[in-house]
């Protein structure tokens, strides 16, 4: 579905988009905790985190404001056993210009009808613990916490305690166990 109120365009992401998506995901690694990781991506490690997406039907949602990219959201598998298959983990960026705008509510909100869609059960979300702005935003989209790990993560010289929030949708009509 393409969303075009007001100037902006949400859409599924294309491979035009990634030097786009690579400056976020590297602007969130270098400057916060939002991504535990140490070492920025190379165009290569965005190629392929793209092409597994599109490998596996997850989509990748880009929201569009002119001709830059101000944003994206994708999900992806939670954990790999059978029975997690309606189960997945989202994440969303927003380019820092573009923050406090909505662009992130509103890639989630068209997220959430691709995973209802795809009959997907439940949207995980993995937040850093410090970060209060997402864990209350996740609040707000009717997600709840469900979980805490202390200190899950090293970065920036100090532990990083990580909450998880789910968001359960309406589907699957008829979940099967094959």
């Amino acid at each position: 579905m393409i969303v075009r109120p007001n100037n902006f365009l949400i859409r599924e992401a294309t491979q035009a988009d990634l030097p786009g998506i690579l400056a976020i995901f590297n602007d969130a690694i270098i400057n916060t905790t939002a991504i535990y990781e140490y070492k920025t991506y190379t165009s290569t490690d965005i190629l392929n985190w793209y092409q597994e997406k599109v490998k596996k039907a997850y989509p990748v949602l880009v929201y569009e404001s002119g001709n830059m990219i101000a944003g994206f959201a994708s999900y992806g598998q939670f954990r790999v056993r059978a029975a997690y298959k309606y189960s997945a983990e989202h994440s969303v960026y927003v380019h820092k210009d573009f923050r406090k705008q909505g662009v992130a509510r509103k890639l989630l909100f068209e997220l959430f009808r691709k995973a209802e869609a795809n009959n997907i059960h439940t949207l995980i979300a993995g937040i850093d613990a410090e970060n209060t702005v997402s864990i209350d935003f996740h609040k707000q989209l009717g997600f709840e916490q469900c979980g805490y790990i202390k200190e899950a993560a090293y970065k920036f010289g100090r532990w990083l305690d990580l909450v998880f929030m789910q968001l359960i949708l309406k589907t699957p009509e008829h979940p099967t166990e094959d």
